[in-house]
């Protein structure tokens, strides 16, 4: 398990570039690296086409994805402007890698082959969350797909164990935007997206880990 989360090549290499952030930013996303099954996610990504995260943070999935294949062009959105600021100068030097600020809630305009949220949607009211999918899909290319790396519902001992670490994340220490949270189970996640006509799987991430990982693929036709 442990080989599992060490960072692969493109993993290395999407760490390195934060070497010149402040200590707090190398920080965050070395946690983030260790704590969450990034490598799982970018491989069920396309591995061509235009890559769309919401919710992208300091960038660090975002910059695997674009390190992990040549053939996808990669943008990162999110609400921070400052930790967009702290993404952007760690992309200087990629071409097929870019970061803006959006508003809550936006979609930027597609079509996107890929649409991804990673520990994002938890922040937004159930409803919200329902709504910002339905965007989502309807930005989507022919063929593309909404990947949602998201924390489930259970085991219960998970749950509470990840609660503990949320509330001091966003409600202590302000590491991240939000006020609240709402995790909502991934078959109900599901469900709203098959009822928008997308052939969805979900999946545990959690095998070895602390936190309750969980991953929805939803494709178009």
């Amino acid at each position: 398990m442990t080989d599992a989360r060490r960072p692969d090549g493109p993993g290395r290499r999407a760490l390195a570039l934060y070497r010149d952030a402040p200590a707090a930013v190398r920080a965050h996303v070395t946690i983030r690296w260790w704590s969450a099954p990034f490598r799982r996610v970018v491989d069920v990504l396309p591995q061509t086409g235009r890559i769309l995260e919401i919710g992208c943070g300091h960038g660090l999935f975002s910059a695997y994805a674009a390190l992990d294949a040549p053939g996808r062009d990669v943008l990162g959105v999110d609400i921070d402007a400052d930790k967009i600021g702290a993404a952007t100068a760690a992309a200087r030097e990629l071409d097929r890698l870019q970061f803006r600020v959006a508003p809550d809630g936006a979609v930027p305009e597609g079509p996107w082959d890929a649409i991804v949220f990673v520990d994002v949607l938890y922040l937004l009211p159930a409803d919200e969350q329902r709504r910002l999918l339905t965007e989502a899909v309807t930005h989507l290319a022919p063929g593309g797909c909404v990947v949602v790396k998201e924390m489930g519902t259970h085991p219960r001992w998970k749950v509470r164990w990840n609660t503990v670490q949320e509330t001091l994340s966003v409600k202590v220490l302000r590491i991240t935007e939000g006020s609240d949270f709402d995790f909502v189970d991934p078959r109900t996640m599901g469900g709203w997206l098959v009822g928008l006509g997308l052939r969805v799987r979900v999946r545990r991430l959690d095998k070895g880990r602390v936190h309750p990982h969980h991953l929805l693929v939803a494709r178009s036709s």
